[in-house]
Formats: structure tokens, C-alpha cells, sequence
């Protein structure tokens, strides 16, 4: 009777550990889901300031970029991309087309110096480039949230407990291909070697 009094405990203590153990893994598991959550709202909050920015940057540069319609009309399109977009892959497709159209703009506005000049451009350009900064640390942030979650999921014993309770991999956020190639370079004053 010793004996089995003794394997039975032995076998109970074993299965509420093992119980103990998997829970522990499951709230690891929804905390690391809940900080990648929480970072893409981060994320979503400048998003959403910074596209309140554009309708301003597009009013202020309408009356100088006359010739330039197609450029703005580019900002507009991939703003309203954004605010149709329900995931995150779509949401970051959308971004991406944001920041390549404010490239395109911020570019084109360069080759009209009033516009340059222009006190509300600058104030509304400078607004844009520090919420593009704050977006870039939280993208950075993000995606170490990411990392780490799909780290933890696909480590053994939590790649278990993840199956059973359809944890899967999230994607990181990445940059657009266009972002990827490198602008010519081109230097205005340039000496010419003498003949």
C-alpha cells in the first residue's frame, strides 16, 4: 500500500507541475502577444498624426505645385490606401505607398524655392519628419516584440503548448522595395576638368 500511495503521489504531483508548467508557457505566450498588440497601436496612434498632417502639407503646396497635381494627388490616394486598410500587412503596404508619395512630394518641392521658403510648409514638413522618426522607434520596437514572440513559439516546449492554442508567427514589419535602392546622387556645382 506504501508503494502506491507513493507512485499515485509521485504521478500527482507530476501532472499538477506539468499542468503548473503549460499554463506558465501559455501566459508567456499571451503577455508576448499582447506587447506585439500594444506596439502596433503605438505604431497606429503616429500613423494616424501624422496622416492628419497630410491634408495640411497638401493645402499649403496646392497653390505652388500647380504643374505637380498628380504628385499630390499620390499623397492623398495612399492616405485614404491607409484609412481602408483592416491588417497590419495591408496597413504597412499602405504606409509604405504614404512614405514613398511624401518622398515623391518632399522631392518635387525642392525645385520651388517660395514653397521652400514658406513658413507653414516648413513648420508642417519639420511636424512630419519627427513623427517619421517616432514611427521608425516604434517600428523598432515592434518588431523586437515580434521577434521575440516568434522565438518563444517556436522553442521546444513552447512550441506545444503554442500548436494547441493556434499561436502562429507574426511578420515583421519591413520596409517597402523601393526604400531599398539607393537615389542618385547628383552634385550641382560640379568643376569641370579644364580642356
Amino acid at each position: 500500500m506504501n508503494s502506491t500511495v507513493i507512485v499515485g503521489s509521485l504521478v500527482g504531483i507530476g501532472l499538477v507541475w506539468l499542468i503548473a508548467y503549460a499554463v506558465g508557457i501559455y501566459n508567456m505566450l499571451v503577455r508576448l502577444s499582447n506587447n506585439i498588440d500594444k506596439a502596433w497601436s503605438n505604431i497606429d496612434v503616429i500613423l494616424k498624426q501624422q496622416h492628419d498632417e497630410l491634408p495640411k502639407l497638401v493645402e499649403v503646396c496646392n497653390s505652388y505645385l500647380v504643374h505637380e497635381r498628380e504628385t499630390l494627388e499620390a499623397v492623398i490616394r495612399a492616405r485614404n490606401a491607409y484609412g481602408a486598410s483592416r491588417t497590419i500587412n495591408e496597413k504597412t503596404n499602405a504606409e509604405n505607398q504614404v512614405a514613398g508619395a511624401l518622398g515623391q512630394l518632399f522631392a518635387v518641392a525642392e525645385q520651388y524655392p517660395d514653397l521652400k521658403a514658406n513658413q507653414e510648409f516648413l513648420a508642417v514638413q519639420q511636424r512630419i519628419s519627427v513623427l517619421e522618426n517616432t514611427i521608425a522607434d516604434r517600428r523598432e520596437f515592434y518588431n523586437e516584440s515580434v521577434n521575440l514572440y516568434n522565438i518563444a513559439i517556436q522553442q521546444i516546449p513552447a512550441v506545444w503548448v503554442a500548436q494547441q492554442t493556434n499561436y502562429t508567427e507574426r511578420p515583421l514589419l519591413t520596409i517597402a522595395a523601393s526604400d531599398r535602392t539607393a537615389a542618385p546622387l547628383a552634385f550641382a556645382n560640379r568643376l569641370r576638368p579644364a580642356a
